[in-house]
């Protein structure tokens, strides 16, 4: 048995699904993953091994979920729990707060995976000590955490930062988009997917020289803009895979400072905006350790209430 406070946490994915116990340091003890089919064989996976864990660990003082969404969060909502309308077959309207916390019996807390991965990176990674801190994922698709005041932005919904939609690049007049919602939004033209689908190849697969390196840059440079300018946190933090290729960052730092002309004085000097635009420090592990964050940051609550 250990006797550190133990936590669980289950990251659910579009591909895969992961679930861990650690301590309240950031420590992972154990750590599994499945395959993310529909709820039922998911969550059976997932609950016993957790299941498996209190058996040789002890008992958890809490569980948190990070998860794809769109989600329910606000307490109020006849379905807050559940996901909305999501194209993974078989997860739209599930609840998954409810039927987490009630297998297993201990209190949990649900957030999207981007604003778990927000909540770890400032906790353990590349936002510690700074407030507010944007997360943006962008691999499969684009999303991002947003941390104010060291909790998760909730409103009337979550922080779907991907749906917005940019300026079309010169040399990407004609390119449709992927998403089935927007078509051209962000994620509909600079997710991995939709950079796959104009250039036939992912950007590690194509020369430096290539206009998808310009096209990328520029709209995640946009991106950062928007963020600079509606929320001014203190640090962007960009993970996923499409951000594995960090030969991606000047580039971007460089239309970061183009879209804002000169207006965010702080963001002049190469030195600055450098230290503003960076990679994660937790990947790959910035979603499961997100869901630990997320359980023992509601723990803390509790206990001060």
């Amino acid at each position: 048995m250990t006797h550190a406070p133990l936590f669980g946490a289950i990251e659910t994915g579009g591909t895969k699904t992961v679930f861990a116990i650690g301590t309240a340091d950031g420590e992972l003890i154990a750590c599994e993953r499945c395959p993310t089919a529909d709820p039922a064989a998911t969550l059976a996976i997932a609950l016993a091994f957790l299941h498996d864990a209190v058996r040789q660990h002890g008992p958890l003082q809490g569980v948190g979920i990070a998860s794809f969404g769109p989600l329910h969060l606000d307490p109020r909502h006849p379905s807050f729990g559940h996901l909305g309308s999501t194209p993974k077959p078989g997860w739209s309207g599930f609840d998954l707060l409810g039927t987490v916390q009630g297998q297993l019996g201990v209190a949990a807390v649900l957030d999207t995976d981007v604003n778990a991965a927000a909540l770890a990176e400032q906790c353990w990674g590349a936002g510690r000590g700074l407030d507010p801190v944007v997360y943006v994922t962008v691999g499969t698709g684009i999303g991002g955490g947003v941390m104010v005041h060291g909790r998760p932005l909730h409103g009337l919904m979550h922080a779907e930062l991907g749906h917005l939609r940019p300026r079309r690049h010169r040399e990407d007049m004609d390119f449709a988009g992927i998403c089935p919602f927007h078509g051209d939004c962000l994620e509909g033209l600079a997710s991995g997917p939709a950079i796959i689908a104009r250039h036939g190849a992912s950007l590690s697969e194509l020369p430096a020289e290539h206009p998808a390196w310009r096209i990328q840059a520029d709209y995640l440079g946009q991106l950062c803009a928007q963020i600079t300018l509606s929320l001014s946190p203190q640090r962007i933090i960009f993970g996923g895979g499409v951000m594995q290729q960090t030969a991606l960052f000047d580039p971007i730092r460089a239309r970061l400072q183009y879209w804002l002309g000169g207006y965010v004085g702080a963001l002049d000097s190469a030195d600055a905006v450098r230290n503003y635009v960076v990679p994660a420090q937790l990947e790959p592990n910035a979603g499961i350790l997100g869901a630990l964050a997320l359980a023992i940051d509601s723990a803390l609550c509790r206990r001060d209430r």
